[in-house]
Order: structure tokens, then sequence, then C-alpha cells
């Protein structure tokens, strides 16, 4: 849901906003963003992948849900994915810090999440997708519970190279253009060690 404001909010501005709730929002071209409350399924899923990356050996303070990252598209902006994976460098500037907020001038987290709520395709697939690429994020995971797919995007020389994963449902004998097999394990550039399918993934 986009805030109605009678002007466009600045970086700063919103890093000064308070109206008084727990709301989380995003900032998309100077107009706020609330964030929609998240289905049980969607917190599962994102639960967890978190459990599963530890399992991987990856330490716990590497691990974020709900840290805003800025980002620029026609003006700076603030996105809220689900879940961050940071590398040891980033999680190093970020020790100590006052509020979970990625800056412009740090290092670009390694794997961003993003669980599709309704209404929100766009800007998941679409507003997202480039913000997170001109960031420089190595990995981008589009887990949609809707369409029951997994889309992982690798960051190659400033674009995202695209595969689709299916989950195990009616939806994935649909004829997607770079689908992969249903069960076939999820590629990661960042993870040579995974062994996860879109479908484990989409169960919660």
């Amino acid at each position: 849901m986009t805030v109605a404001a009678a002007k466009k909010m600045t970086f700063e501005e919103f890093l000064n906003y308070d109206d008084g709730t727990d709301n989380l929002y995003e900032l998309e071209n100077g107009e706020l963003i609330q964030m929609p409350l998240e289905s049980e399924l969607n917190r599962r899923i994102v639960m967890f992948l978190v459990a599963y990356f530890l399992q991987l050996g990856i330490p716990f303070y590497r691990l974020s849900m709900k840290t805003e990252i800025a980002v620029n598209s026609r003006m700076v902006g603030v996105r809220v994915p689900d879940l961050v994976v940071f590398s040891e460098e980033l999680a190093t500037v970020m020790q100590g810090a006052t509020r979970s907020l990625i800056l412009m001038d740090m290092p670009p987290p390694l794997l961003v999440v993003e669980v599709v709520s309704p209404n929100q395709e766009s800007r998941d697939y679409r507003y997202k997708r480039s913000e997170y690429a001109a960031r420089g994020i190595a990995e981008y995971w589009i887990v949609d519970p809707i369409a029951q797919k997994v889309t992982v995007l690798e960051w190659v020389e400033g674009f995202y190279d695209e595969r689709v994963y299916q989950g195990e449902s009616a939806l994935a004998q649909l004829n997607v253009r770079g689908a992969s097999p249903t069960g076939e394990v999820i590629a990661s550039s960042i993870f040579a060690n995974l062994q996860l399918t879109a479908a484990e993934v989409l169960q919660g």
C-alpha cells in the first residue's frame, strides 16, 4: 500500500520517519510503501531457509530478516527483503549498527530473498530485480508460493541471469520458459554445497 504524501520523501526524511506504529515501509522513488503483513506460509518459508543456511555452516551473524537495503533507482530508496545473507566483510561493517540498514557505501549482501505476497509480484519480479542488480548483489531469490516456483537470479557483469525452479503442484506442469524440471536441485554460485529443491523451499 502506497502512503499518500504531499511531496516526494527524501532518503534522509525516510530515515527519520516515525508514524508511531510498528509498520514496516519501503521507500520507492520518494513514496512510502507499507509492507503487507506476512502470511504464516511466508513466515515458515523464511524460517526454513534460515535453519537450512545455518545447517550449511553460515554463522548466525551473517543471516538477517527484514534488514533495510538502500538502493538507487530514480532516487535513493530503501527495500526490506525477507532474508539477507551478509558477507563476512558486510557483517563486520554492520557490527554495532544502531539500525539494521545497509547503506549505499557499504558492501552489498551476498544474497537477498523475497517471498512474494499477493499483489506484490511487480515489485519483486521487476523493480527490485533491477535495483538489486545495480547494487551488485550476487544472488537474488524470488520465492513465489502463489505461482509455486523459485526464481534464482545470478549477478553477471551488472545484470541477472535467470533460472526458474518449479514446485510440486499443478502449476509445475506449465511450460515456463527457462524452467527447470521439478525436483532439480537449486544451483547457486555462492553455496557450492547446496542440496535444496524448490519443492522443499515452498512447503515451508
